[in-house]
């Protein structure tokens, strides 16, 4: 891979690609908008979604290749690999894990079909936007099915009012910032005495208003072009209207929140929930009434490991019919790349593997930043810039990560950069730690500069995920750092332990990575605000990221810039105001890198191997949990093909 940081750079397809797999228009259809049809393709938290990711630098499951010229083979179960599952409640999701099976079995109005960029109907059928674009009139498909349940069971406008309402009031939403956020504010009103959350939402005041069975209105507080690509999150998928028991008017409902986030999914998707046991499997089988194209397989089988040998061993057995290669056992030369797609997908062949087989291959970048960052309140400015120093992402890539990514050199990856290419290669130009080096004598002079020295340094424990790459970077860091003023420990721990580290406020040091749910700065940067860094609040009152930076207001000046600039961006959400807005990100950049609350590795190349005989789409950039598996299928005589 090149070193260049050069987005123009011709002989480096994958940087060429980060930027033409992801400027595609919107297909979704729009009547009678004045001006509101324009959809900045906002990206792609989560999915996930859009929320950060266990994964070892690789698209672990599900999207191959359907390039079998060989008629469709229906039934079967499709065997997968997965990362630990949180839940299956869509306004509870926020790992790609989840996003994973619950996509399976829950639909929106609008998606980005098998992680592709651009947005399509699933199941709206048309789109009116009002002239001042603050109100959106959604017409639904008629005749959708529900799986069963004994609520109803065709789909109806009143079932996203529902749905939306559990989003913005119910206990257990993680995403209902995603409704009052920036930009994109439904109309609500606030009760201080009886709201709900954050925004103190009155209950049953979302601005949303249910025409006919088939037709709802939908009012924005501000405009914002990126509205169906938040729409398009799993967040706001459909359910049944009087599901579940927890929100007001609906406490005779038939389940509770526990039971829709681990036994039973009712959606319209092409499959439901069948079996789930933590830790170890998920199973998903046929709806045979799904409203959309098959699904050709019986059931969807997905193995939950964490350990990257466990997770090479399954895959090697042919117990999985799309595997994952974890970073440890991956041999870049074992890469042959036959063509490159209209999407910048490169596709071949990766093999032959340690069972003899030879995998079809497929690489698409992804719209993902994996990173190291700091409990801002637990570790001191200069020993956070000390592990700057001395990170040479030439290294990270080509050693550690083995080439499965490009040098991040922020957190907003370069195809979304504010300004574009020249001013994202203008910000790289002025990285103040010493690009693709280890600045050893830099980094012990802030320490010694701060008091700390080898006699007396700073010690502190550096957690990763489960992952032998970020094992391999921990003790990487470790080494170089060891006699300058920093001693480490080293810390492993499950992704989930980890994320409940981190919102207890106990992490020092820890890896974590990002996947963004469309293409929008802010959709990542809003876990920088400050005051939405502060442990003591997540994951009730604020869902940024686990900094603690919210104790430097007052005492860095890089803290209060980030705060302002992000009331600044919430001030100025309109069209009009994309400059405001930029500078804002671009400020946010700025404060993050000098004062180092968060150190960004890797930009991911998503990859995946799956066995000749399984028929899968292939993926985009937004991610392989946003894929559906309607269209999979399996040969007549693959392994395993029946459970």
């Amino acid at each position: 891979m090149s070193n260049s940081n050069d987005l123009t750079e011709g002989d480096n397809t994958n940087r060429r690609g980060f930027l033409g797999l992801l400027g595609g228009g919107v297909a979704v259809s729009l009547a009678g908008c004045s001006g509101g049809g324009d959809d900045n393709g906002d990206d792609g938290s989560g999915d996930d979604d859009g929320n950060m990711s266990g994964d070892d630098g690789n698209t672990s499951d599900n999207d191959g290749d359907d390039d079998s010229d060989g008629e469709v083979a229906e039934g079967g179960q499709l065997n997968l690999i997965n990362a630990p599952v949180s839940t299956f409640d869509p306004i509870a999701s926020t790992d790609t894990a989840s996003a994973t099976v619950l996509g399976q079995a829950y639909e929106n109005l609008v998606h980005y079909p098998n992680g592709e960029s651009e947005l399509e109907n699933q199941l709206v059928e048309n789109i009116d936007i009002s002239e001042d674009n603050l109100t959106y009139t959604f017409t639904l498909k008629e005749g959708v099915p529900y799986h069963d349940n004994e609520v109803k069971d065709e789909l109806t406008a009143h079932d996203f009012e529902y749905a939306w309402r559990r989003l913005a009031e119910a206990e257990a939403s993680e995403r209902a910032n995603f409704m009052f956020g920036t930009g994109f504010m439904i109309e609500y009103e606030t009760d201080e005495e009886n709201g709900i959350g954050a925004a103190n939402v009155a209950p049953d005041s979302l601005g949303i208003e249910v025409v006919d069975d088939y037709t709802f209105e939908m009012t924005l507080q501000e405009v914002e072009p990126a509205t169906m690509d938040v729409l398009a999150y799993d967040s706001f998928a459909a359910m049944p209207e009087g599901l579940v028991d927890d929100i007001q008017g609906y406490e005779d409902a038939p389940y509770s929140q526990n039971e829709i986030a681990r036994e039973v999914t009712v959606g319209t998707g092409p499959f439901t929930l069948d079996n789930f046991e933590s830790g170890s499997e998920a199973i998903v089988t046929a709806f045979d009434d799904y409203h959309g194209e098959g699904p050709y397989l019986d059931s969807v089988h997905w193995e939950i490991l964490s350990d990257d040998e466990a997770i090479f061993t399954y895959g090697m057995e042919r117990n999985a019919d799309a595997i994952a290669i974890p970073t440890g056992q991956y041999d870049q030369g074992l890469v042959n790349v036959e063509e490159q797609d209209d999407r910048g997908r490169d596709v071949g062949t990766y093999g032959p593997v340690e069972n003899g087989d030879t995998l079809n291959y497929i690489a698409v970048p992804t719209l993902s930043t994996f990173y190291v960052a700091f409990n801002a309140s637990r570790v001191p400015r200069p020993v956070r810039q000390a592990v700057a120093y001395v990170t040479n992402h030439e290294e990270l890539i080509n050693e550690v990560f083995k080439g499965r990514g490009a040098e991040a050199w922020s957190f907003t990856p370069p195809a979304m950069w504010p300004g574009g290419a020249d001013a994202y290669n203008d910000f790289v130009d002025q990285y103040p730690y010493g690009r693709n080096e280890t600045n050893l004598d830099q980094a012990q002079q802030v320490l010694e500069d701060a008091g700390y020295t080898q006699d007396d340094p700073f010690e502190m424990t550096l957690t990763t995920y489960d992952s032998s790459a970020f094992q391999q970077f921990a003790r990487l860091t470790r080494d170089k750092l060891s006699g300058t003023g920093v001693e480490f420990d080293i810390d492993e721990a499950p992704f989930n332990t980890l994320i409940q580290r981190g919102e207890n406020g106990e992490l020092d040091m820890y890896s974590l990575g990002w996947i963004w749910s469309w293409i929008d700065p802010a959709y990542g940067l809003f876990g920088f605000e400050p005051e939405n860094t502060n442990t003591d609040e997540i994951p009730e009152n604020a869902n940024g990221y686990y900094l603690d930076w919210q104790s430097q207001l007052g005492e860095s000046e890089w803290a209060d810039q980030a705060q302002e600039a992000w009331e600044r961006a919430q001030d100025n959400p309109g069209p009009d105001s994309q400059d405001i807005r930029d500078e804002a990100w671009l400020e946010i950049e700025e404060a993050r890198q000098e004062d180092m609350v968060l150190l960004p590795l890797y930009h991911e190349l998503g990859e995946s191997f799956r066995y000749d005989w399984a028929n899968i789409p292939k993926i985009g950039g937004l991610g392989g949990h946003r894929l559906q598996h309607n269209r999979s299928w399996l040969d007549e005589d693959a392994p395993n093909r029946e459970p």
